[in-house]
């Protein structure tokens, strides 16, 4: 858990670098003949975009003298990280898809990992211009109207500044929402959907990219989230935590145990999240 001193410290570093990361990207968003689009190791597609937040990114939290572990720094052997105490775990572009699509369902993740367990994190979603923060045992927040800078440079205490708790009030609804990813769904996400309408016949579906399924399920815009179909550490730890300190909870399939980070494998195992208020 992140003491007062060294939050005051880091949470600024984390804020300012996602809506940094969102500026970059932003830039690139408008110009769709400059995406530049490749395909990567994975066959997984990687834009200008990526490249550019990851790069403001490392420059950014660079001087916070704390390692880096990105989707786009993967090549990083398990040798060099499985013994760091603290580090950034980074998604400098989360929903390259629906970026591509040009849907604006699209992120920066940050998570700071101390242990191998998120004390902190960040969602931005720039096209919103949302920012969702959560730091271990401090709550989950949302902070709106945060427009994508180049130049940001929040303070501790600008950052806090009308900051929403979550769940919020607002978000209430009658009937039952599950979310599911836009671009990436399965057989098994069908079937286990399936499963969930047998109790709730008036159940209601959500498509949505990117890790903003997290803060979906943080805000109690929707119930739950069934994800059956690869993702990576950086993937979710950020949403993770914001969920978790929204009341919610993110477990592995099939054996509903928690997600574990800084693996030899950076993949994730298939998972459900479930909100506070979730029926099921």
């Amino acid at each position: 858990m992140l003491d007062n001193e060294l939050k005051a410290l880091l949470v600024p570093s984390l804020c300012n670098a996602v809506v940094r990361a969102g500026a970059a990207i932003m830039q690139v968003y408008r110009h769709k003949d400059d995406y530049d689009i490749r395909i990567k190791s994975d066959k997984t597609p990687i834009t200008e975009a990526d490249r550019q937040a990851h790069d403001t990114i490392k420059n950014y939290l660079g001087q916070t003298r704390i390692p880096i572990l990105s989707e786009e720094g993967r090549e990083m052997r398990y040798e060099e990280r499985c013994n760091w105490e603290l580090f950034w775990l980074v998604d400098p572009l989360d929903g390259t898809v629906e970026f591509i699509k040009g849907n604006n369902e699209f992120t920066v993740n940050i998570a700071l990992m101390q242990n191998n367990r998120s004390v902190a994190a960040a969602v931005y979603v720039p096209y919103l211009e949302k920012l969702y923060l959560a730091w271990l045992g401090g709550g989950a927040y949302l902070k709106q109207n945060v427009a994508p800078r180049a130049d940001a440079e929040y303070t501790y205490d600008q950052i806090r500044e009308g900051l929403q708790r979550l769940p919020l009030e607002t978000t209430r609804h009658d009937r039952p929402r599950v979310a599911v990813s836009r671009s990436h769904q399965s057989p098994e996400t069908a079937e286990f959907v399936a499963g969930l309408r047998a109790k709730c016949p008036d159940l209601e579906i959500v498509e949505q990219g990117s890790s903003y399924k997290f803060c979906m399920l943080a805000e109690g815009d929707v119930d739950f989230y069934v994800r059956t179909t690869p993702t990576y550490e950086w993937d979710t730890a950020a949403g993770e935590l914001i969920l978790s300190e929204a009341g919610g909870e993110t477990l592995s399939l099939p054996d509903n145990r928690p997600l574990q980070y800084n693996k030899a494998d950076l993949q994730n195992p298939w998972f459900v999240c479930r909100g506070k208020n979730s029926p099921f």
